[in-house]
């Protein structure tokens, strides 16, 4: 099934699995869970369980060998009810970590892992942003030093994403300071190693209960089988895999738009003002056919992005033009919609708010929007 059937009966019956999941097991919680600042541990346990983990693995890891459709299906519908930091958090685990470990592990990293991670009890996290390096991957400062027949990591990682609950994480790290790109390499860590450390949890504005954490590898001993792909290509491996990644930043953008735009309309609708509900007002009128345009134009690039990664076509520069696109919208579509709440939409109490605070990340993680441009331009004109 490629993405051309995204309107097929059998992907309209597993989307509505994946809301009665979300209407049972997180509804009556998330507002907990946003407070707490964390989701907890056990729901992953019953995301597993439900077959809602990692469906487009192959069967022999635990997946259920989906199409891509129904992997991206339970982040549109968690996105589109204002779950972002589920969304989040399911997105890094499933959509991004195992497709790493499937696309460039060895047969026994894959059954160390993938069949753990389709059930829930090993959660996954990436670690490549540190302090002070951002969105700069070549300029990162953990090392990996050859240690016996094995290696010595040794660093700190910021602003990641599963890091209190991860039982696995994917480590960017030197192991040639000289080599520039090529001395990088990605490691398989098992988080209950002596020398790990989880830090905080980080405070954010948004996504409150999308853990974001600072992990710390204090010589931690890895052995020759920690290494992910190939030695000294860890860059290559990331630049391979950002077309996966920034893809599911857009399909998380397009649906939080259109559940922004769903509540809205459901305000206006029923709320009155001067004697006549908002939706009478031509003002409002406009302003929805605006923000409806601008969230079916974007899905229309969105999904032509889709059928090129199912063929192996997306390309780092046409990712980058997704992303920017799709984030870009999403923060103008949230925008406009908590404008027509009024007061009330900034108000906490109502879900528009989140909504507004949620999006703004989009612009920032997955490599700010600044560097999509740069990535775009070079795309086009060189450096």
């Amino acid at each position: 099934m490629a993405f051309a059937d995204s309107n097929s009966a059998e992907l309209a019956s597993w989307r509505d699995t994946v809301t009665r999941f979300l209407a049972d097991e997180v509804e009556p919680h998330y507002e907990k869970w946003e407070k707490a600042g964390i989701v907890p541990r056990e729901l992953y346990d019953k995301l597993g369980a439900a077959g809602l983990l990692c469906v487009d693995l192959p069967e022999e890891y635990g997946g259920s060998a989906a199409p891509l459709a129904f992997s991206f299906a339970i982040a549109e519908e968690s996105a589109r009810l204002g779950y972002m930091s589920l969304t989040s958090n399911m997105m890094m685990h499933s959509d991004i970590v195992a497709p790493y470990i499937l696309h460039l592990g060895t047969e026994a990293q894959k059954q160390k892992y993938l069949p753990r991670m389709a059930s829930g009890e090993c959660f996954g996290a990436l670690a490549m942003t540190e302090p002070g390096t951002g969105s700069d991957l070549q300029a990162i400062r953990t090392s990996a030093v050859p240690d016996g027949d094995g290696w010595r990591l040794n660093g700190s990682k910021t602003f990641i994403t599963n890091g209190q609950h991860a039982g696995v994480v994917i480590v960017a790290a030197k192991t040639d300071a000289k080599a520039g790109a090529k001395g990088m390499t990605l490691f398989l860590v098992d988080t209950g190693q002596p020398g790990f450390r989880r830090g905080r949890n980080l405070e954010k504005i948004g996504m409150h209960a999308a853990d974001t954490s600072e992990l710390f590898f204090d010589d931690v001993r890895l052995g020759p089988d920690a290494v992910l792909g190939r030695l000294g290509g860890g860059f290559g491996h990331l630049i391979d895999e950002l077309p996966r990644e920034r893809l599911m930043l857009a399909v998380a953008a397009v649906a939080h738009a259109e559940g922004a735009l769903q509540r809205t309309i459901e305000y206006v609708t029923s709320r009155k003002a001067f004697g006549q509900t908002i939706a009478s007002f031509q003002n409002t009128r406009f302003e929805l056919a605006k923000i409806k345009t601008d969230i079916e134009t974007t899905r229309a690039f969105y999904e032509k992005c889709c059928r090129l990664y199912e063929e192996g076509k997306l390309d780092v520069p046409t990712a980058a033009v997704l992303k920017l696109a799709s984030s870009e919208m999403e923060g103008r579509v949230v925008d406009a919609c908590l404008q027509l709440f009024g007061g009330y939409g900034y108000m906490a109490e109502y879900p528009i708010s989140r909504y507004w605070t949620d999006a703004r990340v989009q612009r920032i993680y997955g490599g700010t929007n600044e560097i999509m441009k740069e990535v775009i331009a070079r795309s086009l004109v060189g450096r």
